[in-house]
């Protein structure tokens, strides 16, 4: 049984959000939050709040015993960009570009892969 959560939108861009993941990828749930605990960067936060929910969710709808969890897979795909505008000398203009990102984690127990 694998569960799959999605956090949409988080106002962090997909390259940040991939050093963390990549930090966590392949690890049981206890481990991961363990790690992303002493992770000094903002996107361990957003995706310490998806595995959480996605351990949560595996416990409450599927019965999963969370001790077993696995992350399966995680991934970051990039979202919306926000495009927005700073004046410049001589009445230009420079773009800056908010992007963003959608995190999606899926975890399943131990034994099935």
């Amino acid at each position: 049984m694998e569960v799959k959560v999605t956090a949409k939108d988080t106002g962090i861009s997909s390259r940040k959000v991939h050093l963390v993941i990549d930090m966590v990828r392949g690890k049981t749930v206890d481990e991961a939050l363990s790690i992303l605990k002493f992770t000094p960067k903002q996107a361990a936060q957003a995706v310490a709040k998806v595995i959480k929910s996605a351990a949560t969710n595996a416990e409450n709808n599927f019965q999963l015993s969370p001790a077993e969890l696995k992350i399966i897979n995680i991934f970051a795909d990039q979202a919306r960009t926000l495009k927005r505008f700073r004046p410049r000398s001589r009445g230009q203009v420079s773009p800056i570009l908010k992007r963003s990102s959608h995190i999606t984690v899926i975890v399943g127990e131990q034994g099935e892969k």
